[in-house]
């Protein structure tokens, strides 16, 4: 629950900028080159329809204008019959317009105000030109506009082209505008992910090394800087790992050199059975031999041990079984079977070392065991005394004893939780100390899927 809400206070802290903002490096990538497009894209469509567009609209509505006023111009000169019939002729030949005059007629409607860029621009050529009432017509015929002119005598229809009005190299800008920023688009995704690739290979390789897991097959990749990244892990690998193999080694001279006189001193004292302070002499050989194996099991940490997959379920059962030879009982809970890579001996040790010692101080011990989201927990309960909460962080440095005297059959040497919470981090996961629900300490594992 504390996570949870040191999450929430974290999210509700951050600026609401970084919140909306893609956190992948992909997205990222792949947004510092979409933003330039989409400016780019709305600077030429504003560029495009304030210098082409909106010009080549009003030049071509001016056109058709002018065209409407010449014929108005010569009805004008020659009100004949024949005047108006060559009028319209002219205006059907030259012009590409079907004219018709209603003689006597009267305009039921005028268009003062009209909706669309261009009906609206030829209304406000026409005014400019023509100057008399008119009535627009742009839906009653799919491909042609109607305009209606007032004259004296009449009035003036004539069917233009849309085409006249209408430039189609707007929607063809737009259109190969629009596709090409995709295709752009498309193979910048396709590039960038290529580039994040090796990126997440190597967070990838990063945390299976940081879990104690062996990585395979793992080689630097990608551009310059990525690939001197992975070289760098790669050696930082090889360093820890000659570390660790020297250190097990060294350990295991020490071990041999100090486990061969203390065997001395045992031969030694069986050749004086019998005498007095012989047995004193040889409980102390045996709290020596039991300190060493402590000392060297918690320096040791894990050896040299391969991860491998692993029934958590049945180590479970292996150290409740056990726990049960000793005349304890261990309530085990298992929400379901769990599998994990691990070093079984290792964790096995870890678990023992948990379950005895919630059996040390309590009576009653409970272990349950299931998913939580992207982790697996384990819960080590028992009603004991339980620890102070300004100590628990404390218990896991190596030799701290809580138990004040110095009998190490009664408090141990103070390297149980240390080596247990050694080998979990080696597995990638953690532990902690909490309050138990049976009111005494509540040890809580938590492993990595």
């Amino acid at each position: 629950m504390s996570n949870t809400s040191e999450t929430d206070q974290t999210a509700q802290s951050t600026p609401w900028i970084k919140r909306v903002l893609p956190r992948s490096l992909l997205g990222r990538s792949l947004l510092i080159i979409i933003m330039p497009l989409i400016l780019l894209q709305v600077v030429s469509a504003g560029i495009f329809y304030e210098t082409h567009w909106n010009k080549i609209t009003r030049r071509l509505a001016m056109g058709v204008a002018g065209d409407v006023a010449a014929v108005i111009d010569m009805m004008r000169h020659d009100p004949t019959p024949q005047g108006r019939e060559w009028a319209m002729h002219l205006a059907a030949g030259t012009m590409s317009f079907a004219a018709k005059f209603h003689d006597e007629a009267v305009l039921e409607k005028v268009t003062k105000d009209i909706d669309g860029h261009m009906e609206s621009t030829l209304l406000w050529a026409l005014n400019g030109y023509v100057s008399k009432p008119v009535w627009i017509d742009s839906t009653s015929l799919d491909r042609h506009v109607v305009i209606h002119v007032q004259l004296a005598q009449g009035v003036l229809e004539i069917i233009t082209p849309r085409k006249r009005l209408f430039s189609s190299t707007t929607y063809v800008f737009v259109l190969w505008m629009v596709c090409t920023s995709l295709i752009l688009f498309a193979i910048a995704t396709l590039f960038m992910r290529n580039q994040v690739k090796p990126i997440r290979r190597l967070a990838f390789a990063s945390d299976e090394f940081g879990k104690g897991r062996d990585v395979e097959k793992f080689k630097p990749e990608g551009a310059a800087e990525v690939r001197q990244a992975a070289q760098a892990f790669i050696v930082m690998r090889e360093r820890i790992q000659r570390q660790i193999g020297q250190r097990t080694d060294m350990l295991a001279g020490v071990s041999h050199d100090l486990r061969t006189p203390l065997t001395r001193m045992k031969l030694q004292l069986a050749l004086l059975e019998g005498q007095k302070g012989v047995e004193d002499l040889k409980g102390d050989i045996s709290e020596m031999e039991y300190m060493l194996d402590e000392y060297l099991a918690f320096a040791r940490g894990e050896g040299t041990e391969k991860p491998v997959e692993t029934s958590l379920s049945d180590l479970l059962r292996e150290a409740v079984s056990q726990a049960g030879r000793g005349g304890s009982h261990v309530d085990l809970h298992l929400e379901e079977d769990i599998t994990l890579p691990l070093r079984p001996n290792a964790f096995r040790r870890s678990i023992t070392n948990l379950v005895e010692n919630a059996l040390r101080y309590g009576e009653n011990v409970s272990i349950r065991a299931g998913r939580r989201l992207d982790m697996v927990e384990i819960a080590v309960d028992d009603d004991g005394p339980g620890i102070p909460e300004d100590k628990r962080e404390e218990v896991f440095k190596p030799f701290v004893r809580l138990e004040v005297s110095r009998n190490p059959g009664t408090g141990g040497v103070g390297l149980g939780l240390s080596i247990a919470r050694d080998v979990v981090r080696g597995h990638g996961g953690d532990m902690a100390l909490d309050q138990s629900p049976l009111g005494g300490l509540r040890a809580i594992v938590q492993m990595p899927v």
